[in-house]
């Protein structure tokens, strides 16, 4: 009886598809997009030339694809220590690295963050503040009232802060893990005027909480599109690369080589608890909510219990008050070592 050997498995990464992305803008075209911002009248005052000279040094800098014009070398604990990093991810790194620090620190008070997930506030169009900004609130006054540190996250504000901004996520982590930075490093990307990503700081402060509570209405069916953009952007959290260096900055063959040698898939914000509440006039609650719920299971949170994973269309305030309550007493017993996720060990057959 002969046996057959199987045939070696090609660990040689894929070369990336290309052919999507349409051709640059010529110059011509760059300038009218860049005339968008300035079509006050008010800016007809300035001299004409300024606003030309400005211009020029934009296109330069988009035709030379200068997307990170101040880097240093990594240093010390990178793959590549010579290589040239941005200043920009550096500095968001070094604030999540102290702020994993703080985290883990057994004497620092424990920290909750509870999420204002709605589009809408009184400094935009509707003239109010949203329903759930006013939930939201009394869930803080109860996790303050537990003697909980309580850090508010209102994504309302990306609608009516000026520059404020969560730019969409790329989807890296679909070519190869280890192409999502943590940080991501998509942004800033100033050949493309693509900056002040206000995820910069966002990942610090789910860096640092020990619980988070979202509270959201539903739009259209779905979560509002300021909590989904954080969603999204927060999948490098989630099995991403925490050192650029090691693909070379956007290396897509670099990353798909990582890859096929074997990702462990770092969960970076597992082991944090978490609270719900969604509500909604018509419809759609209960399948929102549960997205949202396997969302931050898949990311390793630690729900809070059923009174935390509320799907309501009426009575919201009592059950918003229990929900926190819930998170409080989760935090608690989390930091006190008495919390644990039951299934911590097991490894995923399916990381991503």
């Amino acid at each position: 009886m002969t046996t057959s050997t199987p045939p070696a498995h090609d660990t040689t990464p894929p070369q990336p598809r290309t052919g999507q992305a349409p051709p640059p803008l010529k110059r011509a075209d760059f300038r009218e997009r860049f005339q968008q911002d300035f079509r006050d009248p008010r800016f007809a005052d300035e001299a004409a030339d300024a606003l030309d000279r400005i211009e020029a040094i934009a296109w330069r800098n988009y035709d030379e694809g200068r997307k990170a014009p101040r880097t240093r070398k990594a240093g010390p604990g990178y793959a590549d220590p010579d290589y040239e990093l941005s200043v920009d991810w550096i500095d968001t790194k070094e604030r999540i690295d102290a702020a994993r620090t703080r985290w883990a620190d057994k004497a620092a008070p424990p920290r909750a963050l509870p999420v204002c997930g709605s589009a809408r506030n009184d400094g935009t169009c509707p003239g109010e503040i949203s329903k759930s900004w006013r939930l939201l609130n009394m869930a803080r006054d109860t996790l303050a009232g537990a003697q909980i540190e309580v850090d508010l996250l209102d994504l309302s504000r990306v609608t009516s802060d000026y520059g404020r901004h969560i730019h969409p996520c790329k989807g890296c982590v679909s070519t190869a893990m280890p192409l999502c930075h943590i940080p991501c490093s998509c942004y800033p990307n100033h050949a493309t005027r693509q900056t002040g990503d206000w995820m910069n700081e966002i990942y610090e402060r789910f860096t640092a909480a020990h619980g988070v509570m979202i509270v959201t209405p539903v739009y259209w069916y779905q979560t509002p599109s300021p909590l989904k953009l954080m969603i999204d952007s927060l999948v490098c959290a989630d099995g991403g690369n925490p050192d650029p260096t090691s693909t070379h900055g956007k290396k897509a063959t670099e990353a798909k080589a990582l890859e096929l040698a074997g990702w462990d898939y770092p969960k970076h914000l597992a082991g944090r608890a978490y609270a719900l509440a969604v509500h909604g006039d018509v419809a759609g609650i209960e399948m929102t909510r549960r997205g949202l719920s396997d969302w931050l299971d898949w990311m390793g949170f630690i729900d809070a219990g059923p009174n935390a994973r509320l799907d309501r269309d009426t009575a919201m305030q009592p059950e918003v008050r229990g929900a926190a309550q819930a998170l409080a007493v989760a935090i608690t017993e989390l930091r006190a070592g008495r919390l644990v996720q039951p299934d911590a060990a097991v490894r995923r057959p399916r990381p991503k």
